[in-house]
Formats: C-alpha cells, structure tokens, sequence
C-alpha cells in the first residue's frame, strides 16, 4: 500500500516539492547553541521538525531525526565572521567553563522542549564529539581547492562554487554592501568564511589540527554532523529563518564542494516570533522564556496551541491577550473531550473517515496546521456523535502535540510548586501548622489551590 503523497515547501527551490521518500525520511535539524537559555522564539523553531515528524509518522512513514547542540565555535557576528566565540563569552560572564556552560543550559534546553511536548530527537550529536570529521571534511575541501589556509585559519573560497548564494538569494554585490567595517585582508574575498580558526593566546577551547592550534567554524559544523550520521544525502533539513543566511548557505557550498553532488532534498525554515513589531532575540533583550509562562499561571502547552494557529513559515505576532487567550481555549477544549469521551462508543461511525481524511490531508500539504486547527474548530461544533468526536481529537492530537485528553486535574503546575507541595506536606505530617498556612500562600500566589484532608491524631 502506498503513502499518502507530502508536499514540502522547499527554500531552495521556492516551491511546495513531493517528498519521494517512503523508507525513513531523514532530518537533520539546526540546534540551540548552548550558551544561554532558549526562548519561545527559538521553541517555535523547534516546533517545525517535531510536527513534521509527528505529521509524517501520522501519515504512515517512518523518520529519524538528528539535531545538533553546539558547544563551539558560534561567533558573536557570524555574518561577516567577526566577534568572540559565544560559549567562551558565556563561560567568563558566569565564572565557568565552556564545558559547565555546555552541559548547564544543555539541560535547560531538554528541559524547556518537553513542556512543550516537543519529541526528543533520535540523535543530538554534540559539536565538540565530532571535531575529527571537521577536520577531515575541511581537508577534503582544501585538496579540491575550494578552501586555502593562512595563518593557521582556514577559510572557504566562495568563488569556487558558483551556486553560492542561490538558497537565500544573495549576490556578490548584496553581499559586498552588507559587508560593515574593514574587511579581512587576508580573505579572497570578503564573503569567504571560516572553516577552521587559528586559536588565539587564551583560548580555552583548542584542537590539534593539520594547520595548527584552533577551533572550527560554525557552519563547518552541521555539515560534518549531517553527513557523519544520515549519509552523503538525506531528504530534510530544517532551521529558522535566520538560518537561510549565512549558516545554511555555507552548509550547501561546503557539503556539495566536498561530495560533487546535491546532500539535502528540501530545506524547510519556521518563520520567526515576532513581539511588538520586534523579531524575538537574545541580543534584543525582548525575549521569553517557556518558564516565564508556567509563572503567569499558563499551561506552556498553550504557546503551542498559539504557534498551530500560523503557518510555520510566516511570521507569528506574539501578544500576553493571545497566549492567554490560547491558554482559555485549550482548556474548554480538554474539558469537552473529557465529557464526550464519556459516551459509550458503539460501532465506528461511517463520517469519521471522511473527517480523518480532510485532517490527513492538511498536515500532507505542507504541515498546513492552520486548516488542521479550523477543522478542529469546525468538528467541535459539528453533530456528529461525541464519542466520535473525542476518538477523532485524541487521534489527531498524535499531530498536535497538546495533550488533549489530559484534565484539569493533570494539568501542568506552575514552576516550584511540586517543591512548595511537597515541603507543606512534610510540615503538616511534623504538625507545623504556622509553616503550613505559609506555603498555602505561597502556593496560592502561584496560582495553586490547596485542599486539606484531616490528619489522623
């Protein structure tokens, strides 16, 4: 039996393109770098490989996905590859390592993608375990003349693969006016990037390479990684927006220099978290953390049942009104799964074909969640038998990712609640009756509500 046929849009080719894969479609997907903690913005990024994952395997097809953590060699302006390595910035501003930064908001990360159900990756290969294939691939690059070292750092040599700047539209001369301040003299070409770093006198971070002491580049990186675990060609990768250029342009040139041939099937982008008019950023300082939600007394699910409503790759406009709003939503709709799966279900209603159709259909065209959502919207209201309903809800939430046969009674507490929960319990067990009324606040400050069973005497 064949597959439902998926259409993708692809950045590449500016066009929706069939997936022709019907083994295991194989993603790679651009990670956090780990220096500082991930905000919404960056989790709406994340949300595009867990539904195209979920949309496929819904639909019958099997994937593995690998995303990177990057733990080395992000500079602070990788545009025109200029500015400090981020990791070694975080480590001096918190007074630790690289590698305590790396493994601490490693952590944060993991623990910021399971509030919003975000399904772990089948790999997260970490940049400093691959360093060897960096180096192996940068030398491939340097025998084929495509890259030329100076000093010890080695940079790409853009003019050697004219297909450079197709991805995101970029011509020699856009990239020269973008150029800012002097440019690096010992470059080509402006536009050429690095691939491997000569470290300086104090780094911290430093590998023993053909060309001496250093670090590799950024975009060096995901093209060592993708190809080391899903092969010389696989079928998806994804990133945000800000990806396009220059970081996915650059895995392009130096994957098809090094192989001679095309290594990614369609390049798949989120569009970005847009706030008050603003991109979402950490530079900004206009960011959000998931945490900050649970703190306004908001199931972080909620984000998600706001980002369904958008196309993936446009812009989504984020407000307080409408998460709070998405919030309310998400909640009636739980509450009515939970009365109608109450019904007893008798014999498979003819109609829930039809529905699970239209629904297939959606997620099949381009992950287009916002018709999945309005045919949501348009069964709840429908009469068709609420015990049909329920089954089709809780089936398409394998999609949707929002927990919806969840209660209210399992629903998601606020940050350090369990904490404050479990330490009342202890001082109601110890007769502590002061100390009790006090956590009794404190948790209903956070929007938690407690109700008291006696206590044997």
């Amino acid at each position: 039996m064949s597959l439902p046929l998926v259409r993708l849009y692809n950045t590449f080719t500016r066009k929706k393109d069939e997936l022709r894969e019907e083994g295991v479609v194989r993603i790679y997907s651009c990670g956090p770098t780990v220096y500082r903690y991930v905000h919404i913005g960056n989790l709406r990024t994340f949300m595009l490989p867990d539904l195209l994952r979920r949309s496929l395997e819904y639909l019958g097809y099997r994937t593995q996905q690998v995303m990177n953590i990057t733990d080395v060699g992000h500079l602070t302006d990788d545009t025109f590859d200029r500015g400090e390595d981020k990791m070694l910035v975080a480590a001096r501003l918190e007074d630790k390592s690289p590698e305590e930064i790396a493994a601490y908001y490693t952590t944060a990360f993991m623990d910021d993608v399971r509030k919003l159900n975000i399904r772990p990756a089948d790999t997260y290969p970490r940049a400093t375990q691959y360093i060897r294939q960096m180096i192996e691939l940068i030398t491939i690059l340097v025998e084929k003349q495509h890259a030329y070292e100076v000093g010890g750092t080695v940079y790409f040599d853009i003019g050697s693969f004219p297909a450079y700047g197709r991805l995101s539209r970029n011509s020699t001369a856009k990239l020269m006016a973008g150029a800012r301040g002097e440019p690096d003299p010992r470059k080509r070409h402006p536009g050429d990037f690095t691939l491997w770093k000569a470290a300086g006198e104090h780094r911290l971070q430093v590998w023993p390479s053909p060309w001496g002491p250093g670090y590799p580049g950024w975009h060096i990186e995901c093209s060592a990684m993708s190809m080391s675990l899903l092969g010389e060609r696989f079928d998806v990768h994804t990133g945000g927006a800000d990806n396009v250029f220059p970081h996915h342009e650059a895995e392009i040139a130096q994957s098809e220099s090094a192989t001679g041939h095309r290594v990614v099937g369609a390049w798949m982008h989120g569009g970005l978290l847009m706030l008050s008019g603003a991109r979402m950023a950490k530079s900004a300082g206009n960011f959000l953390r998931v945490t900050e939600i649970e703190e306004q007394r908001l199931d972080p699910l909620a984000f998600r049942y706001l980002a369904l409503q958008a196309k993936y790759r446009a812009p989504l406009n984020f407000s307080v009104d409408g998460l709070t709003g998405a919030d309310r939503a998400l909640r009636n709709l739980r509450e009515r799964i939970a009365e109608w799966s109450q019904d007893h279900e008798g014999e498979v209603d003819p109609v829930r074909e039809e529905w699970d159709s239209r629904f297939s259909a959606a997620v099949a065209d381009d992950l287009d969640l916002p018709r999945a959502m309005a045919l949501v919207a348009e069964l709840v209201r429908s009469d068709v038998a609420r015990s049909t309903k329920s089954g089709l809800l809780t089936d398409w939430d394998r999609v949707l990712g929002l927990d919806l046969a969840r209660t209210d009674s399992e629903r998601v507490l606020p940050a350090g609640a369990e904490k404050l929960i479990a330490e009342r319990e202890k001082a109601r067990a110890a007769k502590d009756f002061v100390r009790s009324d006090q956590l009794r606040e404190e948790l209903k400050a956070l929007g938690v509500e407690v109700f008291d069973r006696s206590i044997a005497k």
